[in-house]
């Protein structure tokens, strides 16, 4: 089982590490990450200039480019094997509802399945200080059970949001469907000292409606959230009520 590891915190992210180690009785982990924090890159690739790879020793490289750029460099030069499994994360943030687009962490796991294999994205849902052993622990938990009783197909991304709180505390695991974000806040205007204007995107932390059956209410209520993603953005509702449009060339 060759099993590659990514993320957007970058290559020097220290639940990298530590999910590294987690994996490691699964099988040969390579661990391929951007030298840098690639926070909401979404999908983007890098197109208009050339990349560069480090090694750092052993089976572990960063690429100045994306997190999606380090998935398909690792399918396609940079590994002899390709890989049959990636884990993307753990993130040192939330990834739910609507942030799946712009998530690199969700991205670089929807990369690897369009390459054919299996992915899990995870993230803990903080931004404080945090310990990753345990919510690296279930993941390794999660790929197990995937590997084994997964659709067999090799498209199956699961998303994973962990609450920020002692593993004790957990109440369990809750499968969920994406859940819908409340935008506030989201563009800042301010001055610089020479009166010119700037933006800042981002504004209050992220919140989500608290609907049962979300991500966001299985982490809310303690529960861990793994949310299966499906790649077909297809509106087939939609197709049906538009065959009775009047669409004409």
């Amino acid at each position: 089982m060759n099993i590659l590891l990514t993320n957007d915190d970058g290559i020097h992210a220290p639940a990298l590490r530590v999910m590294r180690e987690a994996l490691a009785g699964l099988g040969h982990v390579t661990l391929v990450a951007p030298d840098r924090d690639q926070s909401a890159t979404s999908h983007s690739l890098t197109l208009h200039r050339p990349l560069r790879i480090h090694r750092h020793g052993g089976d572990v490289f960063s690429v100045d480019g994306t997190p999606t750029d380090c998935v398909l460099i690792a399918f396609h030069g940079l590994l002899d094997t390709k890989p049959d499994l990636v884990v993307s994360g753990i993130n040192h943030g939330p990834n739910m509802g609507e942030d799946v687009f712009y998530s690199g962490t969700v991205a670089a796991a929807i990369e690897g399945s369009m390459q054919g294999v299996p992915a899990v994205a995870a993230s803990l849902v903080t931004r404080e200080p945090a310990d990753f052993v345990e919510p690296a622990r279930f993941v390794r938990r999660l790929v197990d059970e995937l590997l084994r009783r997964g659709d067999g197909h090799g498209k199956q991304v699961l998303n994973v949001n962990l609450p920020h709180r002692p593993h004790a505390e957990l109440r369990g695991v809750r499968l969920t469907r994406l859940g819908t974000r409340v935008y506030s806040d989201t563009l800042i205007e301010k001055t610089d000292p020479r009166g010119r204007a700037y933006y800042w995107i981002g504004g209050q932390d992220p919140v989500w409606g608290s609907d049962d059956g979300t991500d966001f209410h299985a982490v809310e209520h303690g529960y861990i959230s793994v949310t299966p993603l499906a790649l077909d953005l297809t509106d087939h509702d939609a197709m049906r009520r538009m065959e009775r449009w009047t669409l004409e060339a």
